[in-house]
């Protein structure tokens, strides 16, 4: 039983995680072999100013 966790950065949209866990189980499926019940995905977001990258907060460097 797969269980994925994704983090995000804030900003995207219903639509677009939608489509990214179809896609992501789709991948799963294909490559374990198991059904798309089996597949869990655990999407978790994280404001801005919590992700930093070379010294930056991502919400300085927009």
């Amino acid at each position: 039983m797969p269980i994925l966790q994704v983090e995000l950065l804030k900003g995207r949209t219903v639509e677009q995680k939608r489509e990214m866990v179809k896609k992501v189980t789709d991948a799963i499926t294909e490559t374990l072999d198991c059904p798309k019940e089996a597949v869990s995905i655990i999407i978790r977001e994280m404001e801005l100013e919590n992700f930093a990258k070379a010294g930056v907060l991502k919400a300085d460097s927009k």
